[in-house]
Formats: C-alpha cells, structure tokens, sequence
C-alpha cells in the first residue's frame, strides 16, 4: 500500500490522502504524524471506501512522517467512531479525538521527572511557600500539576525547589499495575445474586454481544452481583470497563473492589494527572489494565481484549456528555458491546423508560433482584403535606421530619436529608430596594455560598465576592436569602440540634476523589451525624447506620420545562430513599411536599414503581416520546443577540416539511444566556421510523451562517435549557 487515506484530528477537514514513505508499514487504525500545510497533525489511518474523498493523483500526494507507537486502532473501535458521529450528527473527527485522549501516551515509553516534598523548609518563608508546604503533604507531580494543587504560581514552586525543598523524582511513566485475582476473596451471594451472576458468567464465557438490564431495588447488592462476570473474564484473560457516572462514587467503588480482587482497578476521569492519563491508556492499549473504571470519556478508549462492559447506575443523567459530541454513554456502551460482541450490563434501581421499554421488546434481557441482601427491609415511605404541617416561620423542616432526627440523634443513628440546591439559597437579594445579584454571563441569578463567603453562579462557575454593600442602593449588610440550599438547611439543623455533627455533601465539597473518601470513612466510622447533600447523595453509597431520610424539596424537579420531569423526580428520589435502612436497623422516608396527589409522589408513597412506570409510559406514548418518538434539540448561539437570533430565525425558514418530523421553535432557550453567549433553540419530534439524522444533515448542511454563531445538534436531548 503506498498510499493511504487519513482521518485527521481536525473537525474543519475532510479525510486526507497521503504518501506511505518507503520502509513504514501502516494498516488500518495506525496512529500517524501527517503533514498539513507546515505543521504536522496527528491522523488515523481508514479504509479508503469507508471515508469519500477526493481522487488525488499519487505523484501529488505529500508523505507521512511517522508512525506513533502505539496500537493501531481495533476495526470495532473505528466502527464505533463511525457510529457515533454518525447517530449524534457529529464530525467523524471529533468523535475520534476522544479515542486519542492522551497525547502524552502516544510518544511511547517514557520517563519523566516529578517532584515531592523533602520535609525541610525554605530559608525565608512567605504565605504563598507555608500554603504549598501545607497543601503538598503526600503530593507528587509536575510543578504544574502541584501548582493547581496547591493554588500557587509555580514561581513559588520553583523556588522552593531549589532551596531544596522540593525534591525531584525520576517516575517510570508506565510501570504496571497491581494485578487483580479473580479468585481472592470468597463472597456469599443470595441465591438472587447467584443465578444472576450465572447468568452474565456464562455469557462472558460465551464471548458474544448481550444486553442485560440488571433491574434490583436499591440494596441489592448489584455490585457484588456483577463483580463474579468480572472475575470470569479476569480468568479468561479478557479486559473490563465499569462506568460509573459521579467522580465522588470512584471511592466507595475501590473499596469495594479492592476487598474482592486484592488489587484496584485502573482509574480513567478528568481529574487525573497527565502521567496517571498517560500510564492508564498505554496499558489499556497494550492489554495490561485489567478492569477500568471510569467516567463516560473511558468508553473510547483502545481495549486490546474488551471481555465485558458494565453501566452502573445506568439511568444517571450525568452519563449523557451536553458539550462537544453530545452522546450518551449507556446507548453508546451498548453499541460498543455489539461491535466488540461482548456483554453489557446496565445497572440501576430506577432504571430509564426507554431501558425498560428495550427490555419488554426483548432487545435487552431483564434480570432481576426483587430484594434486599441478608435479609434488610426496604424503607418505610410516608409523605408531609406541607399545606397542612407547615414549618415555623423561617424554617424549612416540618416538625415531623425534626422529630425524626432527634429521635435518631437519641439511638445514635444517621439521618439524611436531600434537597436539589447547592450553596446558602437558590436566590440573594437586597432587602432595602430588590436588588437581584444577576450572573454577568448567564440568565441565571447568583447563589450564596456562606461556606466561601462568596456568590457563585451553578452554571457557567462565574464567582465574586459576597459584597459588604448593596452595589445599587449602597446599603450595608442588606442581603437576604430567598429558599433553602443545603447550607441553610444545615444552619437549621444546628439550631435545632447544636451537638450534632453534620457533613454537607455536594459536587462543591466532595470534588476530589479523597474529599469523597474522607466523607466516606466519617460516615461508616459514625462520625457524622446528619448527612445535608444534593444529587451526589442519592447513589451508590451504603451507610449502615443511616436510617432516616428527609426529602426537603420533592417538587422542585416537577417545575419547570424538562420534558423527563417526572421520571427524574422518581428516580432521584426513590435513589436517596434507598439510603435509608441498608443493614439491620430498619428504614424510615419521609417526603416534604405541596402536592401529595401529584402522580409521582403518590407512586413513591406507595411504594408502586410498576404503575407509576405504566402511567408514564402511556403518557410518553400519546405525546410521541422517547420511547415511542424521537427529540432531537438544535441550539443556535452567538456573543451577539441580534446574530444569534437572526441565525435561528434563518435556520427556522429552511426547515424541511416531512410528515414524520414536527419542528417546534425557534424561541429563546429557558436559560437565553450562558456562558456569555445568547441562546435559541428548536426542539424536533419525530416518529421512530423517520430518516432523523438525514433530514437534520440535509437542512443544516447548505447554510452559510456568520463565523460567530454556533449550531449545536443534540440527538435525545436530557437537558431542555
């Protein structure tokens, strides 16, 4: 072959053809060093009749550089490529980038020289040295890496290394891991988990595409469930990745893990080091990494001997990526299952309609777990109508609720109350004149974060001062709190029981892996009392002391215009009450809401998923959507307004006329700015059997729009701001 055609990493261009120089061999999936004007870019080597290009004679073709040495991409992982970009209507080369994630792994073996701590001290000491020498305890990275750690220039970190209080450490940036036994720890299973581990065992062992739904209440003990497939493909020398959908769950997850296979599995998320990135994908590439365990961005990597795929908490809106290719994890992990023909198992408690519809289809398998290990019951749901049991002026815990957490304070038990808001209130104004603090990059108002004394925005991150004055009317210490966030409903809980010890849990104060494992290890240890979170709360952790569960805000998903409300309100919820007596002691959920006879409240009372599920299932079905229909979003932006409306109103007039498709819109987005850019959006309804994703290539395709404004295509959207 002495010509090939290359996909290069650059969403602008086309594939590429080039010159195969004399002496290098290259076979489809090869990473390569392509030239391109004077620069060299990073491309893959494809099947020429699988990417249209353009006939260049051979005499005009410019050669390749190099060779990068690693793996060639395998021809499922190319397929799956394919398909993503061409499902969620995607530049085939944007898709392909997050396949080449690590650019430090594809420069092969290397060394490189990191820097830890010495124990000695500077000869003149400054507030910035004292905070890296106090943040860098046990740290070890590149300067650059242990500057964003310990929130110092790396001038200070540079000084210090030379006064010898930094110390240089040559590190192997690919030296093994740890190995995993699959055979290291035996664990008693139910007879539920047996005959379920049984059956994904055997389609392991079967080596062929299988969809499962692994559908068990909340304490089940999935995990354990699906750790023997694992351990089956370990013995038979195959690869695993497990996706998990929060950074803060990796924890738990290790713990559990490393009891069971005397080993951790390889870690792949955002937070890691450039050298931990690098280390983990070479091993991946060349076969080592046994099981990975990840966030979604791992389902691209280069497995040499993918074995088994497992989604957990599988419904977890945070599996769908709503920047870049918009693509959702547990319908792309099948799709990669299917190519590689191996089996996949989504996990969850609450599993999504449109998994549950795949199941009753007989696409997926269902499996099920109906009941809680060793015997522990499923908690005791009761709802507090807060139109009849009102809380004290200025409070937001009914009585019954703080009755409840004295009660468990007083056996020395864990209580747990969720609410949806992160920081003091959701809104802060000015008591004198109304001022509103108002997000300067979106339709967004700021929230207080007494903890940071500071004013945050949950949208684009934009952070200030919590001022001294009132920037409008002038006057001093005027703010006000409008609704509960988790930080005032803590102030509350302290007021009510001031000897108690609380932890407030959010994406905020569990950030990092080891904030998360400390939170962990309190808890289990029985070192917090009442546990105040969010979302984060709501999955994968087991407390077995924790028997009481508050929901604050029940109704806050119902509002508002997500077309998922429902669905999301019962998973959440269901989720966070499956916290609540996982051991011996029994569970209590009490539920704090203005609508009791709402249906999704009414189902969770009654402990009725199977109904709930029916009802909106029927109401999906009449309104055409997923899983009956098909939405797809298109969200047109710009830094200018006027542009951006003008683009959409344009993209509006050209949108084709096809019985199977409605096209609603444009109209301002719910949230019309963020992130310093004007937003407006369509939202498109089609029948299952329309041509979706030509019809979308075909209308977008022609349009010249202004270089500012940007045309994003959401194919099953989540988020409907």
């Amino acid at each position: 072959m002495n010509r090939v055609r290359c996909l290069v990493l650059n969403a602008a261009l086309g594939p590429l053809d080039y010159k195969v120089p004399e002496g290098m061999v290259v076979e489809p999936g090869a990473v390569v060093e392509c030239p391109l004007g004077p620069r060299t870019v990073v491309g893959i080597v494809w099947e020429a009749e699988r990417l249209p290009g353009t006939e260049v004679p051979v005499e005009k073709l410019r050669n390749l550089r190099g060779l990068l040495p690693v793996p060639p991409l395998s021809a499922p992982l190319r397929r799956l490529i394919e398909w993503t970009a061409d499902y969620y209507v995607a530049s085939l080369a944007s898709v392909a980038r997050m396949a080449l994630s690590s650019g430090g792994a594809l420069k092969g073996p290397a060394t490189m020289t990191e820097y830890r701590l010495t124990g000695g001290m500077p000869e003149r000491m400054t507030p910035q040295r004292q905070a890296a020498i106090d943040t860098l305890e046990g740290e070890q990275a590149n300067i650059r890496e242990l500057a964003e750690i310990a929130g110092v220039s790396e001038g200070v970190l540079r000084g210090l290394v030379n006064q010898g209080v930094l110390e240089p450490v040559e590190v192997d940036c690919d030296r093994p891991y740890d190995s995993a036994r699959p055979d290291f720890a035996e664990v008693e299973l139910s007879a539920q988990q047996r005959e379920a581990s049984g059956i994904f065992s055997d389609a392991v062992r079967a080596a062929k595409f299988a969809p499962f739904l692994l559908d068990g209440v909340t304490g089940t003990g999935k995990t354990e469930t699906y750790f023997e497939p694992v351990a089956q493909a370990l013995r038979m020398g195959r690869q695993v990745l497990v996706l998990l959908p929060e950074i803060a769950l990796t924890e738990n997850f290790l713990h559990r893990f490393e009891e069971r296979f005397g080993a951790p599995p390889v870690l792949w998320h955002s937070s890691l080091k450039s050298t931990e990135r690098r280390r983990a994908y070479r091993a991946v590439s060349e076969g080592s990494a046994q099981v990975v365990v990840g966030a979604r961005s791992a389902l691209f990597l280069p497995f040499a001997r993918l074995g088994l795929i497992v989604v957990d908490e599988a419904h977890e809106t945070s599996f769908k990526q709503e920047e870049g290719v918009r693509y959702n994890a547990r319908d792309v992990a099948v799709m990669r299952g299917h190519f590689e023909q191996v089996p996949v198992v989504l996990a969850s408690a609450t599993p999504a309609l449109e998994s549950l519809q795949m199941a009753e289809s007989g696409v997926y398998k269902k499996v099920d777990l109906p009941s809680r290990f060793g015997g522990a019951q499923l908690p005791a749901i009761d709802t507090i109508d807060l139109t009849e049991e009102k809380p004290p002026q200025g409070m937001w815990l009914a009585q019954r609720l703080v009755d409840g957490i004295e009660e468990r304070l007083g056996r020395g038990e864990q209580s747990l109350l969720f609410l949806n808001r992160r920081g003091y209130a959701p809104l802060t104004l000015c008591r004198n004149c109304g001022f509103r603090y108002q997000c300067p990059n979106c339709s967004a108002w700021l929230v207080e974060h007494r903890f940071t004394n500071r004013l945050a925005c949950h949208h684009c991150g934009h952070e200030e001062p919590t001022p001294e004055a009132c920037p409008e009317c002038g006057e001093k210490d005027s703010l006000v709190p409008c609704g509960p966030g988790v930080e005032r409903v803590a102030d509350e809980v302290r007021e009510i029981a001031p000897e108690a010890r609380i932890a407030v849990a959010t994406s905020d104060t569990l950030n990092t892996p080891a904030r998360a494992a400390e939170f962990v290890a309190m808890a289990e240890s029985g070192a917090i009392d009442v546990i105040v979170g969010t979302q984060l709360v709501t999955k994968g952790f087991h407390f077995p002391d924790l028997t009481l569960v508050g929901v604050v805000d029940a109704d806050l998903g119902l509002e508002g215009g997500d077309l998922r409300a429902a669905e999301r309100v019962y998973q959440q919820i269901a989720q966070v009450a499956g916290r609540a007596g996982r051991a011996s002691k029994p569970g209590e959920v009490l539920i704090q809401t203005r609508h009791p006879e709402a249906p999704v409240i009414a189902a969770l009372a009654e402990g009725d998923r199977d109904a709930f599920y029916a009802a909106e299932l029927e109401a999906r079905r009449h309104a055409n959507a997923p899983p009956f229909g098909r939405w797809a979003a298109i969200i047109v932006s710009s830094e200018d307004e006027k542009e951006a409306r003008l683009a959409a109103a344009r993209i509006g007039d050209a949108r084709p006329r096809l019985d199977d498709i409605m096209i609603l819109g444009p109209a301002p987005a719910p949230l019309a700015q963020l992130r310093g850019r004007y937003r407006y959006r369509l939202l498109i309804n089609a029948k299952r059997t329309a041509a979706l994703q030509d019809a979308i290539r075909d209308w977008l395709g022609p349009l010249e729009l202004p270089r500012g404004v940007r045309v994003g295509i959401d194919i099953d959207p989540y988020s409907f701001v």
